[in-house]
């Protein structure tokens, strides 16, 4: 009896994992899924972004905010000279020199530059006595003092040729030739005296090689 239950169970078993089996053969496989191109490439056209350069726009300061500035370099220069910190109160008075010449305030300029460069030549700053040389020397020019303009890149060479400071050297000498070419307004006496300059410079120059 035992024995005929046994067999009874094997082919339900059997008969069960075949029909599986045969389900499991007759499943229908589908195909893959094709997935749609959506790139640009297929468009028509594609508009391509051209990387296009900016002019650089040099906004000139207005006249309120050139106000604002030179009460500001007044006020830090007043300071200076009342507790007596004369180095920085001469590049102060530089500053406001510079701000008066873009306003082309040039007697204001020179004014200011003067006091600089006394400052400065008390102080033994001899870069700034130079720089300060220069710009006054481009203002006199201005001004039409061509020979002033002259006397003063004169004496910044000198000094400078006595530090060893080539590069003023050199910057001086572009500005003794700008001033004689540039200035149409001057007389052919202040040329000849420039031409002059140039000419003692050079034969310095040889004696000390």
């Amino acid at each position: 009896m035992k024995f005929v239950i046994i067999i009874v169970l094997f082919t339900t078993i059997s008969f069960s994992a075949s029909a599986q089996w045969w389900s499991l053969k007759k499943h229908e496989r589908f195909p893959a899924i094709q997935l749609k191109d959506n790139s640009t490439k297929h468009l028509p056209f594609v508009a391509k972004l051209t990387l296009t350069k900016i002019d650089k726009l040099n906004l000139q300061q207005s006249d309120y905010s050139l106000e604002l500035a030179e009460d500001a370099i007044i006020k830090v220069a007043q300071h200076n000279m009342r507790f007596r910190i004369y180095d920085l109160a001469s590049y102060n008075f530089s500053d406001l020199a510079k701000l008066y010449i873009q306003q082309n305030r040039l007697s204001e300029a020179k004014w200011y530059l003067l006091q600089s460069n006394s400052i400065s030549r008390q102080e033994n700053d001899d870069k700034h006595t130079i720089a300060n040389l220069m710009d006054l020397a481009l203002i006199k020019a201005d001004m039409g003092d061509v020979v002033l303009a002259q006397q003063d890149l004169t004496e910044a060479r000198q000094l400078a040729f006595a530090k060893g400071w080539i590069v003023n050297v050199t910057d001086i000498d572009k500005e003794v030739k700008y001033i004689r070419l540039n200035r149409t307004s001057a007389s052919k006496t202040e040329l000849r005296y420039a031409d002059a300059v140039m000419a003692d410079k050079d034969k310095k120059d040889k004696k000390t090689d």
